[in-house]
């Protein structure tokens, strides 16, 4: 017995459909975050991009940023996504409307990527003698779905996890900010 028309005619519309969703599900699991310099006086010029992808073992991290001082620089998931300066203890400080470092479990600690502290703590980045900055690193206990409606930073200083000798690892100011949407 033949099939009808009709039927073969569903069943490639329902094939060609379910590829294009499962086309979707991939390209949603990858994000581009644009990164900016940022100072007290605000939201600068474009300096790189952050690709952001789920993988196995968590989320991958793909940097690529010019610009940055040499050297170590720590690097963070912050609570908001938000860039701009904002008032802190009586003095304006570069992109803290972004908030502090993410943290859902209100652990108050920053412990590292591996570690049982803040969830945005990420594998610090290091900018070569040009300034520039290519390196991908690894958050096993992130997942990309985590990160909608917060930032990536990037800190002055380098980062040693700690918060001693001072708070939230030594990296100081903020130098570069991206918005995750």
């Amino acid at each position: 017995m033949k099939p009808r028309k009709g039927l073969r005619r569903r069943a490639v519309f329902s094939a060609i459909v379910c590829a294009g969703t499962l086309g979707t599900a991939a390209s949603a699991a990858t994000l581009e975050v644009p990164m900016h310099a940022v100072d007290a006086n605000g939201v600068g010029a474009r300096i790189g991009t952050v690709r952001v992808e789920d993988s196995a073992k968590g989320v991958l991290f793909d940097v690529e940023l010019q610009g940055i001082p040499p050297g170590e620089h720590g690097f963070h998931v912050h609570e908001r996504a938000e860039c701009g300066p904002k008032a802190q203890d009586g003095k304006t400080t570069a992109a803290a409307a972004a908030g502090g470092h993410y943290d859902p479990g209100k652990t108050g600690r920053h412990a590292g990527p591996t570690g049982g502290g803040h969830l945005g703590d990420l594998p610090a980045v290091k900018a070569d003698g040009q300034g520039r900055v290519r390196a991908q690193v690894l958050a096993p206990r992130l997942k990309i779905s985590d990160l909608k409606g917060r930032s990536l930073m990037v800190h002055a200083g380098g980062d040693n996890y700690a918060d001693d000798p001072k708070p939230l690892g030594g990296g100081g100011a903020r130098i570069a900010c991206g918005r995750i949407g």
